[in-house]
């Protein structure tokens, strides 16, 4: 019951993803397992941080991976606010219980060369779906945009001639996301196949072989069959894609600020992360190139 209302209010009143809430709703039914498993007279009213820590120190023993344990706690945080605010508890548990340490881990990227061979290949050959799934790739990589993003565009959000994207994001914030003279022509030459494909009164912008919008799954699977063969990645996914656009961006001498405003990161330092990431390449070329720095 506490988990359906709470949920509830993420929807209603956050504006939270379908994605998002599953995630949330996963999260908070894992640990009410965890309690049915321990003492079943135990509910979400009389928990404490003792139980908290052993349920997080249950998941490191099973396996589970440091980034993943510290998400379910911050699901339960927010949960157990959520219940405080609502009079279900009077504290909550997980105030000053810090999770287990994760190690830092640099976004995937794939380099200019590869990109450019990607991008520049002269085997164009095809029909609607091979020119479609290449304007994606360009889409993805000259916008950063995130996948959920690329999916929901619409006709009206693209507009050719102020050349600039219109994106609803995370919380369904908008934003607007320009592009260049390339991508502006190869969305000109895609409409133009997409009228003979798309079915009558469909507004979306990348529509499948059967004329309806495209979903996720087929454009996870474009980009990972098209980046695996091209690019050579053990990683081949459209946030890579995300993340080979920021590091792109910041390596041509753009601010951080503006890169954090074109991917719609709510804080800087989430954007942050891609400043390390151009530090490590600065850093591999120094070791390779500097006399003194090489084998040491």
């Amino acid at each position: 019951m506490f988990i359906d209302s709470f949920l509830e209010y993420l929807k209603a009143e956050l504006k939270y993803s379908v994605h998002t809430l599953r995630a949330y709703g996963g999260d908070l039914r894992a640990f009410e397992e965890y309690l049915s498993t321990l003492d079943e007279s135990l509910s979400f009213e009389n928990v404490d941080s003792d139980i908290v820590r052993a349920w997080a120190a249950a998941m490191m023993e099973s396996g589970a991976a440091p980034a993943s344990v510290n998400r379910r706690l911050s699901s339960l945080h927010s949960f157990y606010n959520y219940l405080l605010t609502e009079g279900h508890v009077t504290s909550n548990p997980l105030y000053g219980l810090h999770g287990p340490k994760q190690g830092y881990r640099l976004p995937t990227f794939i380099n200019e060369r590869r990109m450019n061979e990607l991008l520049d290949s002269e085997d164009v050959a095809g029909g609607f779906s091979e020119n479609r799934n290449r304007v994606i790739i360009s889409c993805f990589y000259m916008t950063g945009i995130r996948l959920s993003e690329l999916v929901g565009l619409n006709l009206h959000d693209v507009d050719l001639q102020a050349m600039r994207l219109k994106v609803n994001g995370k919380r369904n914030k908008e934003r607007i996301i320009p592009f260049a003279d390339e991508l502006m022509m190869q969305f000109k030459d895609y409409i133009e196949a997409r009228r003979d494909v798309a079915l009558p009164g469909e507004q979306a912008f990348f529509v499948s072989e059967q004329g309806q919008r495209i979903s996720r799954t087929a454009v996870y699977r474009i980009v990972r069959k098209l980046l695996m063969e091209s690019a050579n990645k053990g990683k081949c996914s459209p946030h890579v894609l995300r993340h080979t656009f920021a590091t792109a961006m910041l390596n041509g001498g753009a601010e951080l600020g503006v890169v954090k405003e074109l991917l719609g990161h709510s804080r800087l330092s989430t954007t942050e992360v891609y400043t390390h990431l151009t530090f490590e390449q600065l850093k591999d070329f120094y070791q390779k190139a500097h006399p003194r720095a090489v084998n040491t």
